[in-house]
């Protein structure tokens, strides 16, 4: 798939940037401390938060005291991410041509968006913009298919994905076992999870790309899906948790 195609893909799928900003859970404490620790993020780092969507993780990089500048190519996002987000240079930008200077980033996040790009270019681009021996931090949250509902909840979804990139094929991966000045990526996992109810859970579909464009009578089929789950596997429950994994990731500049 080419870069445009996914940008494409992206613009369609996450147009409405306000429902991505209330329906996406926020990442837990102990995860965004890992990721400021081991990419060395704090007070006087400069920090570029790539596809930054509509702020999630930007919010978290500023709370540590960081200098951040966002990158993010859909308008949608970066309307929301600059109503919601004071203070911060928010740049029209992909990962594969960043609007930076070489060198001039003391670490580099990704939150749910690395397995959107064209991963040997994208890192290409990091290792240019970023200071020798500093690092990339990748995160995500996903739900955490172990449980039996979010099981079924995931087969409903994952049978639209269509072309559509997937972090959990971890096709993503590959791009960091080339010779590209990049250590080999460190790992650490956490636990998070999102209180809905059924509309919230509902919105939470809604907001993945994929479901995003599909036709009304497909998507209206989804959601019938979905309540059939919630109605059979969380009954006389008003509100519940939808249980993630967070993935954190990282990787320093070797040379």
């Amino acid at each position: 798939m080419t870069m445009t195609t996914r940008i494409h893909l992206a613009a369609e799928g996450f147009a409405e940037g306000d429902r991505y900003e209330r329906s996406r859970p926020g990442y837990p404490r102990e995860a965004v401390a890992e990721l400021c620790a081991v990419c060395d993020i704090g007070p006087g780092r400069r920090v570029l938060d790539l596809a930054a969507g509509t702020g999630k993780l930007t919010r978290e990089l500023l709370a540590c005291g960081a200098n951040v500048v966002a990158v993010e190519p859909v308008a949608g996002m970066r309307d929301q991410l600059a109503s919601t987000v004071a203070g911060i240079a928010v740049l029209d930008g992909t990962a594969e041509r960043l609007p930076l200077d070489d060198g001039s980033i003391d670490a580099v996040t990704v939150g749910q968006a690395f397995h959107w790009f064209d991963g040997s270019a994208a890192l290409r681009e990091i290792h240019r913009v970023l200071a020798p021996g500093r690092a990339v931090g990748l995160i995500w949250n996903v739900m955490d298919r172990r449980v039996p509902w979010v099981g079924r909840l995931q087969e409903v979804i994952h049978r639209h994905r269509g072309p559509n990139p997937w972090y959990a094929g971890h096709a993503w991966r590959d791009a960091f076992t080339r010779d590209i000045g990049f250590a080999p990526l460190g790992h650490r996992q956490f636990t998070n999870s999102q209180t809905v109810d059924i509309a919230g859970l509902i919105d939470r579909v809604a907001s993945i790309s994929f479901i995003a464009t599909l036709p009304d009578d497909a998507c209206a089929g989804v959601m019938t899906e979905i309540r059939q789950i919630v109605a059979e596997d969380l009954p006389a429950k008003d509100r519940f948790a939808i249980p993630y994994v967070t993935d954190v990731f990282w990787s320093h500049r070797e040379r």
